[in-house]
């Protein structure tokens, strides 16, 4: 599988602490390499669009779509607790 940030995300991550977008970057190698990893805890976040969300760390969600072989990132956000 490959990765894609949307412009959005990319905008997102820029924005976002170091410690989160190294925290980031963890985690997109382990999606491409298991979606099912258990540090991503990823589920589908909304069946009706495909989109996905999964943890970039306790604090931090990331959502994304699955398109053929691609991991297409739409956004990165705190967690709304």
């Amino acid at each position: 599988m490959r990765v894609i940030s949307s412009d959005i995300f990319q905008d997102m991550y820029n924005l976002a602490p170091s410690n989160i977008r190294k925290s980031m970057d963890k985690q997109i190698r382990l999606l491409t390499s298991n979606l099912q990893h258990p540090s991503l805890h990823a589920k589908k976040y909304n069946e009706t669009t495909g989109l996905w969300q999964a943890r970039v760390n306790k604090d931090w969600r990331f959502y994304f779509t699955i398109e053929g072989d691609t991991y297409l990132l739409h956004s990165i956000i705190p967690h709304p607790k």
